[in-house]
């Protein structure tokens, strides 16, 4: 007899590696089958429907993603060599991807539109968790005098998070680190600014 966790974890691994590098709409549940060894309806017993197992496949991803991410912020000490981390987290995200097919979260956005709703809820829900671990870093370097008091902390992660997105997929559509670069070396002279 199976063991129904192990199971659960690997169909999800399987199909989360499916779904972040060929999509999740171009993805079938015969493709998860073939690559899981799994049956439709061993697949089916442990996701009720193809949009849970995405969602769930997405959290999974964007997990793995954030625990890397927190294992690096965790090393620093400061609020501003904490951002710096997440910096350079994202920047090693171009040729050592944590999970394979890049970000899940660019991915997912991205496929993620009203036609499909409970991707994009997912999405977001996994946008506003960085975004407020960034806003806990910059609340932080604050209250330590670390950084300016008058920062406007949503603003400052707005940019952040949109600059390194955007980074990413124009790194990897050109197929080199000069974009990621470029947006590092802008966010690290604004963080520059905003030390005290």
């Amino acid at each position: 007899m199976r063991d129904p966790e192990a199971t659960r974890d690997k169909i999800l691994k399987k199909s989360g590696i499916l779904f972040n590098t060929k999509g999740y709409k171009a993805t079938s549940i015969s493709e998860i089958t073939d690559a899981t060894g799994f049956t439709k309806g061993a697949i089916y017993r442990h996701f009720k429907s193809k949009e849970e197992l995405e969602k769930e496949s997405l959290f999974q991803l964007s997990t793995i993603m954030m625990e890397e991410l927190r294992r690096r912020i965790k090393e620093e000490l400061t609020a501003t060599d904490k951002l710096l981390a997440v910096l350079r987290y994202f920047e090693s995200y171009i040729s050592k991807p944590v999970v394979k097919g890049g970000c899940p979260l660019m991915n997912a956005a991205i496929e993620a539109d009203d036609a499909h709703p409970v991707l994009r809820k997912t999405a977001l829900k996994i946008l506003d968790i960085l975004h407020q671990s960034l806003v806990t870093i910059l609340d932080n370097g604050i209250r330590y005098k670390q950084l300016k008091p008058d920062l406007d902390k949503d603003h400052f992660a707005t940019v952040v998070i949109a600059s390194l997105e955007g980074a990413i997929m124009m790194s990897k559509l050109r197929n080199n680190n000069v974009d990621i670069r470029r947006v590092m070396k802008h966010l690290e002279n604004q963080l520059n600014d905003l030390r005290l």
